[in-house]
């Protein structure tokens, strides 16, 4: 079995572990699990780059930190560009005969902020420089580690401490979230593979890290990670909230390969946004007509990735 051959079970992933216990996240924490089955799937000869945000913060606190491979921080803003440095760097060495190893894997590991927001310009030159390099965004939809500010992944009519809903605003969050996985398929005309992933399916997350990492340049995943704290909802219920994010389309999971979109987690129908919604407090205060304008919006994106299967409500 080659290295980069999907794991086609989880009775099939590594047993090695690579992100271990050390870290200080939040009980729950999506990011944290989102890291571990990165990090497994990868294997040893891998780098981490880290940007600040979640993953730096609540791991790399009094000089330690919960990683048994390398691991090196960087601005939120260049997470792309020390990816490409980092990698360039190992391409010259062996070039030159002066490292006799392997090219490592090269990951970023950047939250929505790093990803979708501040740090989206070093990432598009790293795509478009064609640097083997995999760039993760574990999506949490939030600026979490400073208090649950609002990003460019956050939802519609999310509370967030800068989007607090009220009389003038009682929706909170007016805007809908920037799709940054279909902005980087369709504007990089050298990336050959982005997808999304879930920590509610962990199989179809590890194929994906490998894939991504067995392309020949650069690849974009973009993966769900949700978060007990800013989503206010109880810290046991991080993967059930993860499957219905999926389930109700939330969430969508797909691969895109030269402009195809395959969809990847089958689902026989959907449920409707309410179920997943009003099971966190930061939506708490929708109105019926906000649900509505959320649904509209959830039914369009989905049949932009071939998720065309009905909206069938749960009867309880």
């Amino acid at each position: 079995m080659s290295e980069f051959e999907r794991i086609p079970s989880i009775k099939r992933a590594p047993d090695e572990e690579y992100y271990v216990p050390g870290h200080r996240t939040c009980a729950g924490c999506g990011p944290a699990l989102c890291y571990r089955l990165v990090a497994k799937a990868a294997g040893p000869n891998t780098i981490f780059i880290g940007p600040t945000g979640c993953m730096y913060v609540a791991n790399t606190s009094y000089g330690c930190g919960p990683w048994r491979v390398p691991w090196i921080h960087a601005q939120i803003t260049n997470g792309g560009g020390v990816a490409s440095g980092i990698e360039t760097a190992f391409k010259m060495l062996i070039k030159k005969k002066k490292y006799d190893g392997e090219q490592p894997n090269v990951i970023v590991m950047a939250g929505d902020g790093g990803s979708t927001d501040i740090g989206l310009q070093a990432l598009s030159g790293m795509i478009y420089r064609g640097h083997k390099v995999l760039f993760i965004c574990y999506d949490n939809e939030s600026y979490a580690n400073t208090g649950v500010q609002v990003s460019p992944t956050t939802p519609y009519g999310a509370w967030t401490t800068f989007t607090p809903a009220g009389k003038a605003i009682p929706e909170g969050r007016k805007l809908f979230p920037k799709d940054n996985p279909k902005m980087i398929a369709h504007g990089h005309p050298y990336l050959k593979y982005v997808a999304t992933g879930s920590i509610g399916y962990p199989v179809d997350l590890m194929n994906k890290v490998r894939k991504g990492l067995a392309q020949d340049g650069p690849a974009y995943l973009q993966l769900h990670a949700t978060c007990p704290k800013g989503w206010q909802f109880p810290s046991n219920k991080t993967i059930e909230m993860a499957k219905l994010a999926v389930q109700t389309g939330m969430f969508q999971v797909y691969e895109v390969e030269n402009g195809e979109y395959k969809v990847s987690v089958n689902i026989k129908e959907r449920k409707p946004v309410s179920e997943y919604m009003k099971l966190q407090n930061r939506f708490a205060h929708l109105k019926p007509e906000h649900i509505e304008k959320m649904q509209a919006f959830i039914d369009a994106r989905c049949a932009e990735v071939g998720i065309t299967v009905p909206v069938v409500a749960t009867t309880e």
